[in-house]
């Protein structure tokens, strides 16, 4: 019995994580395709917002040139009618990456 829910417990595992991952959209058209996963993010030393009501965008890597280049972060006025950035990401499909930008909300 215990054998018989340890396979069901699996089997269930597999079916989410196949669920997950098939919801993760394509490359929208015109995007940089990736072949090899972005380095870790690099730690970045927040200054004092030079204005009220200013937002930090963090830095991120970019792809310039055939590699992947550290674009800093920095710190931005909300465009009119929105207050919180969703940060930009890189997103995995299909064995490649693939970055989606950033974007106010």
């Amino acid at each position: 019995m215990k054998r018989i829910l340890h396979t069901c417990s699996l089997t269930a595992a597999a079916l989410l994580l196949a669920t997950v991952v098939a919801c993760v959209p394509p490359p929208p058209p015109g995007a940089i395709i990736v072949e090899r996963r972005p380095p870790p993010d690099r730690v970045e030393v927040v200054g004092v917002a030079p204005s009220p009501g200013y937002v930090w965008i963090a830095g991120h890597w970019g792809w310039t040139a055939g590699d992947f280049v550290w674009v800093a972060g920095r710190w931005a006025p909300p465009e009119r009618g929105f207050r919180r950035w969703e940060p930009g990401r890189w997103r995995h499909h299909d064995g490649r990456w693939y970055w989606v930008e950033g974007r106010w909300r």
